[in-house]
């Protein structure tokens, strides 16, 4: 697979990559819970400060698919290291912010860099390690993406106890710096350069089509639970784009994102599964906290501390299921993770006003159990079919399904909690009691957590037809060696 050199190299340029992924999940969630100080602060409405977390995610949904053809154009050291200095600035730029307009803008430069630097770690990680490593290598990417946005809320939540929110920032500074001297050092570049022609309307269509399905989904979360102009428009736009953006790619001879990579039925099973996978995440990621605050009356850090153990305990298992997946492939694995993670959501669905925090502890840990079992396996397995030609392409759909995935999750499961609360008041004599408030926003989240068991269900059924995908064969566009 790789050189003497590059072998000595590895374990730096991995804790390198995994240091730089770690700081850019983090600061997903890290802002969440400083939102309503904010709006406070810069005289700013929900709808408005929701930009900060929306905008984010759009720019990376938007980002993520040009980053097959930019690794083919720019070294792995040149990207990750561009990708890791514009975070940076974006750092610097949000957290000196005079107004909401600076911060938003910083913001949105982050997201630039996070867009980056999510494709290109799983590319490199994928080239760098042996197929026969590299479920270990998987978990050890699955263990930072779950521990770094589970250990936000509770973090941002002991900042902002002693510190103002610029610290959310400031504090991820020395980090970077740490990652760009490690990337300057030991990061090597992974990738033959082909230099593909730049394809102005397969870039135009990308970010027309993802970004207006990322908004139309978006705009889905702030309504209240009805479909309007603001979110049809956008998502028959988006879908219209993708469309023609797919149309696109199969005609070019040297395609931007490659979308044959889903004649490996693998790959199209496996991203089907982490799309699943990632919906139900978000949903107990946004419910959760939510019935802990408005349910049981539990401030905001103690609920961003009731997920931490999961997130830890997911981190733990991570590198685990990694090295099962090594030795056993991924089909009993991933069938045992969605046995748990859809028992798990058969019980959150019936919380109720007296289940209390230790039972949501619980409840999320052993979720976390579970979707350490399907997300890495799946997403390893899938990855594992495909020839090393397709490596970029691959990473860049799952890295963009994953973040729709995300963004239907999150718009979906708020939507139904919405319907769920309205149904609840709408039966009731007392619509304005605040008990009868509370009442309905516990059976909003117990609708939205049955819907997710339902979803889960169609998971497992997936899960039946995986099989251990096999090496590729060596092609001769495999990258540069040295």
């Amino acid at each position: 697979m790789v050189n003497d050199h590059q072998k000595s190299n590895v374990k730096p340029m991995m804790f390198a990559l995994l240091l730089g992924g770690f700081i850019a999940f983090l600061s997903e969630t890290l802002l969440n819970v400083a939102l309503r100080d904010l709006m406070g602060e810069m005289h700013v409405s929900p709808t408005t400060v929701q930009w900060l977390t929306t905008g984010y995610m759009l720019v990376i949904g938007i980002l993520v698919p040009i980053t097959a053809f930019l690794v083919q154009w720019f070294t792995s050291r040149q990207l990750y290291l561009t990708a890791l200095i514009v975070f940076t600035i974006g750092v610097l730029v949000a957290g000196l912010a005079p107004n909401f307009s600076i911060l938003l803008f910083g913001r949105l430069i982050q997201a630039i860099g996070t867009g980056l630097i999510i494709p290109v770690m799983m590319n490199t990680i994928l080239v760098i390690i042996p197929i026969e490593k590299r479920g270990s290598a998987m978990g050890m990417i699955v263990m930072v993406m779950m521990i770094a946005p589970a250990t936000g809320p509770s973090l941002s939540g002991l900042i902002l106890e002693q510190l103002n929110w610029r610290w959310l920032f400031f504090i991820t500074l020395p980090f970077l710096i740490l990652a760009i001297v490690l990337v300057s050092m030991y990061m090597k570049n992974t990738m033959e350069l082909k230099k593909p022609k730049i394809d102005l309307l397969s870039i135009l269509l990308s970010t027309i089509g993802f970004g207006g399905v990322l908004f139309g989904f978006s705009k889905i979360g702030e309504s209240t639970g009805g479909l309007d102009s603001a979110v049809i428009l956008p998502l028959l736009i988006g879908v219209l784009g993708i469309i023609l953006f797919v149309w696109r790619q199969l005609i070019l001879d040297e395609p931007m994102l490659d979308v044959r990579t889903f004649k490996y039925p693998m790959f199209t099973a496996g991203l089907l599964l982490v799309i699943i996978g990632m919906m139900t995440y978000f949903a107990s990621m946004l419910l959760l906290p939510m019935y802990m605050q408005g349910v049981l009356g539990l401030s905001s850090f103690i609920a961003g501390l009731a997920l931490l153990p999961g997130g830890v305990i997911n981190g733990l298992m991570s590198p685990i299921t990694g090295k099962l997946f090594d030795r056993f492939g991924p089909k009993l694995l991933v069938i045992f993770g969605f046995i748990i993670m859809l028992t798990t959501f058969w019980f959150l669905s019936h919380l109720s006003l007296y289940s209390g925090i230790v039972m949501v502890v619980i409840l999320y840990s052993c979720l976390m159990i579970g979707l350490s079992m399907v997300f890495m396996p799946a997403q390893t397995n899938g990855m594992n079919q495909l020839p090393p030609q397709y490596y970029p392409h691959g990473t860049a759909i799952m890295g963009t399904l994953q973040q729709i995935g995300g963004a239907i999750g999150t718009s979906l499961f708020v939507s139904l909690m919405t319907a769920g609360q309205s149904d609840f008041l709408g039966k009731t004599k007392q619509p304005d009691d605040p008990n009868q408030k509370i009442m309905a926003l516990s059976n909003g989240i117990e609708y939205a957590f049955t819907v997710a068991f339902i979803i889960l269900a169609i998971g497992i059924l997936i899960s039946l037809f995986l099989k251990k995908a096999h090496a590729p064969l060596f092609s001769g566009n495999q990258r540069k060696e040295g």
